[in-house]
């Protein structure tokens, strides 16, 4: 088991990933990351797997800049659950998540929405919880219409 005091430290660390992408704070994700972090995405819809390997906070910076040409996105975390690594300062989680991709088609909004689970390996550096490896697993993919945002209609 976790420590209660680390698994909030953790629970805080996959949050603000999620908000900071959210907020297009790219520099700020990298952040999160050790300083030879990876960060793999997949490459859909042909492989739903992780494929596309983003080494260290330039790597990771360059591989979220693609949502720039995202209007939108808006990421839910449903679930979490962590483990202990091979030693105090290492941990693993498994961490759900709906993600919508809000973006403009043929004059109307479209949101394409990721059901998917990040694998993580995360190190404590300096008493904080890093990224040491993130891995996004696309579970599946489906697009709605949608009838307004906050970016209008």
């Amino acid at each position: 088991m976790i420590p209660v005091a680390e698994w909030i430290a953790l629970h805080d660390l996959v949050h603000r990933y999620a908000a900071r992408v959210d907020e297009r704070d790219f520099a700020g994700v990298a952040q999160l990351f050790g300083d030879d972090g990876v960060l793999v995405l997949p490459n859909p819809p042909r492989d739903f797997g992780p494929v596309r390997e983003h080494r260290g906070p330039e790597g990771v910076v360059a591989a979220l800049s693609v949502l720039e040409e995202v209007s939108l996105t808006a990421h839910s975390i449903t679930g979490v659950v962590f483990d202990p690594g091979d030693h105090p300062a290492a941990a693993r989680g498994r961490v759900t998540c709906v993600a919508h991709h809000v973006s403009p088609r043929d004059g109307r909004f479209a949101d394409a929405v990721w059901h998917l689970h990040y694998l993580d390996r995360y190190a404590k550096t300096g008493g904080e919880w890093r990224f040491a490896r993130r891995e996004v697993h696309l579970d599946l993919i489906g697009t709605r219409e949608v009838r307004a945002t906050r970016l209008g209609r």
